[in-house]
């Protein structure tokens, strides 16, 4: 068995944990004023942009950390973060462009190969800024545009102005401020009306240095009747030391568009995730977030849908997996704002170790919102006696129009299922594996089978982890 696990945990590391000997072409650490006007006059941006980051970081300064979330944010050291990291490497729309030691790191983490097999289009990220994007030719004649949001701001600045910040402002919370003052990178996609991307288009992203931060900034605009799907991968090295992770999602959902976010989060366990992420929809319209939580040491993120006009439809689907020493604190809002609108939220948890999960909910129907209805499910599983999980569900109605459901349940393995598939002679520590999978499937059918699988494999790392 301790052979097994030690395999186990090297594998891991090498497919994960890896660090690569990057070289940076700049390097701003700390989170000050000086260090926000020197990222806007590097990346050469236009007045407007460089206003909104000193509003950002005005506001970022002038507000506390949030007090309500189940982990501790005291340990960050703002003046011990990099802030901006940019890789010695200039944006790449080749593969075989992009510098041999960072394209090594993406071919471990078998990223070209999922762009190839997979996607429409892909993008990476290594620490601040953007190494290789491309897109499917077919696509780019109908009008779709799937960039980096820092080539965005130069090529399409008429679009990011009068997107960035409208949905979710900086004065939203203390990390959406941070990321306005200091973001870099991260994806911006338009596709215009009418057009079905057929295909996903996908991101990754790598935090590769020790104390790095990296916030990228993803603005995703789907206009009349179209169609996309987005899927973004997250690593990192482990370290000993502190990372921070803190990026901002807006997605506006024309009338009669879907869009479909995707995330599969494996940060290592020195990472601290503070994500804010909204999307605003319109009539018809349906938004659908898919959240996977398996990695970093504090992860606070809660998927929000505003349905702002009639029929409009949200889901938020998550999975939140709390190992040895990590907390998972996530869940969705939804606020219903017009009539008819519908609204899900599905939550599967698991602890292992003395992991701690927590659900965080809230869903809002206004007075206006009439024949409105929502539904939420939060299911949480405990595999041993030390883990631990919460539930914060939160409601507020405002009309007697409006249906509103709400079920939760909390669990162990049951020792009977384990002994009967020990009698079909599987090991104990693969069918708790076989359980867990169970208890996650109907979330995992709705991502790409090759991720799928990936999920699967971590899920039984993080079980054999805990056992060892």
């Amino acid at each position: 068995m301790a052979d097994t696990l030690k395999n186990i945990n090297e594998d891991y590391a090498e497919k994960y944990g890896f660090k690569t000997n990057a070289k940076y072409e700049d390097m701003l650490k700390g989170i000050n004023k000086e260090n926000v006007i020197m990222i806007s006059k590097l990346k050469q941006e236009p007045e407007w942009m460089l206003e909104k980051r000193l509003l950002g970081f005005n506001m970022f300064a002038s507000k506390p950390n949030p007090r309500w979330g189940t982990g501790s944010l005291e340990d960050i050291n703002y003046d011990d973060i990099y802030v901006y990291l940019k890789p010695n490497a200039k944006e790449a729309y080749n593969w075989e462009d992009v510098p041999k030691d960072i394209r090594d790191t993406f071919e471990k983490l078998g990223v070209p190969e999922k762009e190839r097999k997979f996607f429409a289009g892909g993008e990476a990220q290594f620490d601040s800024s953007a190494v290789y994007s491309s897109i499917n030719k077919e696509l780019e004649k109908l009008g779709v545009i799937f960039t980096d949001t820092d080539t965005a701001v130069k090529k399409y600045p008429d679009i990011v102005k009068k997107y960035f910040g409208t949905i979710i402002p900086p004065s939203d919370n203390k990390f959406a401020a941070l990321n306005t003052a200091v973001w870099s990178g991260g994806s911006f996609i338009y596709v215009p009306k009418g057009v079905k991307v057929p295909l996903p288009l996908q991101a990754y992203f790598r935090i590769n240095s020790e104390k790095a931060g990296q916030f990228e900034r993803t603005l995703i605009i789907a206009d009349e009747g179209s169609e996309v799907t987005y899927l973004e991968g997250c690593t990192a090295p482990i370290y000993s030391s502190t990372s921070l992770h803190s990026a901002v999602v807006e997605i506006y959902v024309a009338k009669d568009a879907h869009v479909r976010y995707i995330t599969i989060q494996n940060w290592s366990k020195n990472v601290y995730n503070l994500v804010t992420q909204r999307a605003h929809v319109y009539e018809n319209g349906h938004m659908e977030w898919v959240d996977f939580n398996i990695g970093s040491k504090l992860n606070m993120k809660y998927p929000s849908v505003f349905l702002k006009e009639p029929r409009a439809k949200g889901d938020i689907l998550s999975v939140a997996v709390a190992s040895t020493n990590q907390i998972q604190d996530s869940g969705g809002k939804a606020y219903h704002l017009a009539p008819n609108t519908v609204s899900k939220i599905i939550s599967k948890s698991i602890s292992i170790g003395n992991g701690e999960t927590t659900y965080r909910g809230l869903v809002h129907i206004a007075k206006d919102a009439v024949n409105s209805v929502s539904a939420t499910q939060c299911d949480a599983m405990m595999v041993d006696d030390t883990s631990k999980t919460n539930t914060y569900p939160y409601t507020d109605i405002k009309n007697e129009s409006s249906t509103l459901s709400h079920e939760a349940s909390v669990g162990r393995i049951s020792q009977d299922q384990i002994h009967y598939l020990e009698s079909r002679g599987i090991k104990e520590e693969d069918a708790k594996a076989l359980i867990l999978l169970g208890f996650i499937q109907p979330l995992t059918e709705v991502i790409p089978l090759e991720y799928s699988i990936e999920l699967s494999r971590l899920l039984r790392i993080e079980l054999q982890n805990a056992v060892g």
